[in-house]
């Protein structure tokens, strides 16, 4: 499945637009990770912890977005974005978005 940020792919039509599709994923923050990123704070640099599970939400997030495409029967999503936002203390939502499309071969 080819997933772009772009609103069309060069050399190729878009012959049917299926809709919206997304994937959501709400995780909360590993305790381990929260203390590492306490005492990275201190001394300042990148919070590792917390940058490998930001990736593996969104990972996730995509993987449940294209899983909803293929199963609408579309072979790409156009204008892919991801949102996110703090779901309570400690609690993070990402969604992954885009348009669900079916392109000419």
């Amino acid at each position: 499945m080819l997933v772009s940020t772009m609103n069309d792919v060069p050399g190729r039509t878009v012959q049917q637009v299926v809709g919206e599709v997304t994937g959501l994923t709400v995780r909360s923050r590993n305790v381990g990770a929260q203390i590492g990123a306490g005492l990275k704070s201190i001394v300042g640099g990148e919070l590792k912890g917390l940058t490998k599970q930001l990736q593996q939400s969104r990972d996730e997030a995509v993987a449940r977005m294209v899983e909803e495409a293929s199963a609408q029967g579309a072979n790409a999503i156009l204008a892919m974005r991801y949102d996110s936002d703090e779901v309570g203390n400690g609690y993070q939502e990402i969604v992954a978005y885009g348009t669900a499309v079916v392109l000419a071969p």
